[in-house]
């Protein structure tokens, strides 16, 4: 019993093929849409908004996780585990209003 194992032209062609349908939806969606290439000067407007929401995430982690251990400290596991909801909560706010932020801008360039 002879066992195939994918050297033969059988595997070959349907990678080929793979490859070709990728490439024809990547051309399809380059037309639907296309790419365009950010100036410095965007790529240093999108590269503030990070920055700015990096640092708002970072003061608000940082004082949540000081309430979180106090909490913890004074016995209170219950405040605790609310105070680390909101923190993921609040976290995950300003992920999406700075993907927010970039999307509008972005969107502004190709105006």
């Amino acid at each position: 019993m002879a066992i195939d194992q994918g050297g033969g032209a059988s595997g070959t062609q349907s990678k080929d093929k793979m490859k070709s349908a990728y490439e024809l939806a990547m051309e399809r969606l380059e037309k639907k849409a296309p790419s365009m290439a950010l100036t410095d000067e965007q790529k240093a407007q999108i590269a503030e908004i990070e920055s700015t929401f990096k640092a708002r995430m970072a003061e608000r982690e940082l004082f949540l996780k000081g309430e979180i251990t106090k909490a913890i400290t004074a016995g209170n596991s219950e405040e605790a585990e609310t105070l680390q909801k909101q923190l993921s909560i609040d976290l995950r706010r300003l992920q999406e209003d700075a993907e927010a932020n970039k999307e509008k801008l972005r969107a502004s360039f190709s105006a």
